[in-house]
């Protein structure tokens, strides 16, 4: 590898000392120092124009071809409602920008070997033209302006307030793993406080709120198919990014500032499994954000079960506090709401003090 990569560089640099040797001899040639050969210039010309319309049909058949190889790779199964919105989007913006792209490489290199320089042909001088420049200031106004607001409508559907029924579940990032909190019974996720995370509170939840007691912390994320899940995003830390390629779910974790994002997954794990052939195939959930030496290792699994098989893992799932029972002396209801209050008065005088 060492190897190649100090051939290639040789190779460039032969390259570009020769460009400048070129640049050089057509300066003095503009300024009358030297002559130009005719024959030399007339070889070199032809050779260049070639060389551009060969690199179009190369380059251009290995675009495609490479575009066609990765398709698959490209494009992972959908498995939310609203990505296929995002999908559709994408691809009718692809399709615009596409088109133009090939259009206009396809004139920019023939116009190159076209319009080479001969000793026999001049120029036309063409320099300006207000039809023209309507024309083409107009239709790239238009189709912008309208990619604009589909892209606009398309991302408030997907932004709008999440369904009253939605399954809330407590997304944190923090260096170098993802933690997930689900509310209990009562479909309540409880308070959390940054202030009270210690080594065994580690996403700071606030037992002073009798929502939080029936909270429970899970080593995998489980969602119900067909129903609406929304991630309320934290970071305890730097700035993560909570990204689900299969549901086209992707939003920052920022530290201070709580995100969110909401979706509706439309095939379970196992008929995943059963379209795409692998008997392994897991949905995760992946950091898209380089956080630090350890970004690889903050990837978490994400299930997506039949309601009813949803139904009973929450069911089996022990409460946070049942599992740590000396929290409850910690956390008292008075004392802690005091503590609470306290952290916050403190807080404000500090932002006070640097203000």
């Amino acid at each position: 590898m060492i190897t190649f990569a100090i051939g290639l560089s040789i190779l460039l640099l032969i390259v570009i000392l020769f460009l400048l040797f070129r640049i050089g001899t057509l300066a003095s040639i503009f300024r009358g120092s030297s002559q130009r050969h005719v024959g030399t210039t007339k070889t070199s010309n032809k050779v260049n124009s070639t060389l551009f319309l060969l690199f179009l049909i190369v380059g251009g058949g290995a675009f495609f071809w490479s575009f066609a190889d990765s398709w698959d790779t490209m494009n992972q199964p959908l498995a939310s409602v609203h990505g296929a919105w995002t999908d559709s989007l994408f691809w009718t913006t692809m399709t615009v920008i596409g088109i133009v792209f090939v259009i206009t490489q396809i004139l920019l290199f023939t116009y190159s070997y076209k319009y080479q320089h001969k000793d026999n042909k001049r120029a036309y001088y063409y320099p300006h033209n207000n039809k023209i420049e309507i024309v083409w200031t107009l239709i790239p106004a238009v189709v912008m302006a309208i990619l604009v607001f589909a892209g606009w409508r398309t991302w408030t559907d997907i932004t709008k307030a999440a369904p009253e029924n939605s399954v809330v579940i407590e997304v944190m990032g923090k260096q170098f793993n993802w933690m997930v909190r689900y509310p209990g019974e009562d479909g309540k996720l409880g308070v959390a406080n940054y202030k009270l995370i210690d080594a065994v509170n580690e996403m700071g939840i606030d037992f002073s709120d009798n929502n939080s007691m029936d909270d429970f912390v899970a080593r995998e994320i489980h969602v119900p198919k067909g129903q609406p899940i929304l991630f309320k995003i934290r970071s305890r830390d730097v700035i993560h990014s909570v990204f689900l390629p299969h549901f086209r779910v992707k939003m920052d974790a920022v530290p201070g500032m709580p995100t969110k994002f909401w979706f509706v997954p439309t095939k379970t794990t196992a008929e995943m499994q059963n379209e795409t052939g692998n008997p392994d195939f897991k949905y995760e959930l992946a950091c898209t954000e380089i956080c630090g030496q350890g970004h690889f290792a903050m990837r978490m699994i994400l299930v997506v079960d039949e309601p009813e098989d949803y139904q009973e893992w929450v069911a089996s799932q022990p409460k946070f506090i049942e599992q740590n029972p000396d929290l409850l002396a910690k956390f008292s209801a008075e004392p802690t709401k005091q503590l609470v209050l306290e952290k916050k008065a403190e807080t404000a005088e500090e932002v006070k003090t640097e203000l």
